[in-house]
């Protein structure tokens, strides 16, 4: 293809190594097991380019502060399932807005403000419309509400980690956790939108968001983004900002082919909130993400 001719042959060998990585079941892993992360990289990264060089001295700095990297399945969710894992293998409590009352109507509530919400598409389920299918999506919600309030229960380190193994696992309910990250992400788009509207601060990112011609408002941006999220593409830049809105966390992370620049290490909201848990992701190209895992005994201290 046109996008192959800037990639060389080891790069397309290994992402279709990660596409067709599965477990004795045949099912394709969402996250792999645990592996030390410089045995990781001296396998990923054998060559002397400039490129493979730079990608070994970003794990290298990355190493200073984990020490295993946990691979994450590469389809057009993996953004999705990095944050979420990451988030889940470390809550304590249920977010606030969470516990909210009112958070489980969002759906109905949306759809009787914003009639082109009716052209919501849901994974497998094109065409089908809203009025039809705000249930499932407010399923959705309450499915994502129960895992996050019983995992945050569980005190035992171990215990959370083999729960969130397999939750990701259950690749029905894995999906339907990723259909409500969007439509919290539609969510959050339409209030930061309004609140611009009407003479409020709104982050920076936001302006960005919705000065792209692909999505100039909400509708727009459901319809050419939110809508191909797991079909056709994953999540672009803006949208990572979004993404940390929509769950009130700070994402971080290692942008490997950015080391030695400022942007090395960046950070989804960049201003954060000071009371927002940070979760870790790492990234070679900004469309994949893995995530790093047993933070180094002196980091800790």
């Amino acid at each position: 293809s046109e996008e192959d001719m800037y990639r060389d042959e080891e790069e397309i060998e290994r992402e279709k190594m990660l596409l067709c990585e599965t477990n004795s079941s045949g099912y394709k892993l969402s996250v792999s097991p645990e592996m030390d992360i410089m045995e990781y990289c001296r396998k990923e990264w054998r060559g002397d380019t400039p490129a493979a060089k730079r990608m070994r001295k970003g794990y290298e700095a990355v190493a200073q502060k984990f020490a295993s990297i946990r691979r994450i399945r590469g389809d057009n969710y993996c953004a999705f399932r990095a944050t979420l894992f990451q988030a889940l293998s470390q809550a304590t409590q249920l977010p606030r807005w969470l516990q909210s009352e009112d958070f489980t109507m969002l759906p109905e509530n949306l759809l009787s403000k914003y009639d082109w919400i009716k052209q919501w598409q849901l994974k497998q389920k094109p065409g089908k419309k809203m009025g039809e299918i705000s249930d499932e999506i407010k399923e959705y919600l309450i499915l994502l509400r129960k895992k996050w309030k019983n995992i945050s229960e569980i005190k035992d380190p171990l215990e959370k980690q083999e729960a969130c193994d397999k939750l990701f696992k259950n690749e029905e309910e894995e999906y339907s956790l990723y259909e409500a990250l969007k439509f919290l992400m539609l969510n959050t788009a339409i209030e930061l939108y309004n609140a611009d509207k009407s003479g409020r601060r709104v982050p920076v990112f936001s302006w960005l968001l919705f000065a792209r011609d692909t999505s100039s408002n909400p509708c727009q941006l459901m319809h050419n983004h939110l809508n191909h999220i797991g079909h056709s593409g994953g999540l672009e830049q803006v949208e990572m900002f979004l993404l940390a809105y929509a769950l009130q966390y700070t994402i971080q992370v290692y942008r490997l082919y950015k080391y030695s620049t400022d942007e090395f290490i960046t950070l989804y909201p960049n201003d954060p909130e000071e009371d927002w848990p940070v979760v870790t992701l790492i990234t070679e190209d900004d469309r994949h993400y893995n995530i790093p895992v047993r933070m180094c005994q002196e980091t800790m201290l």
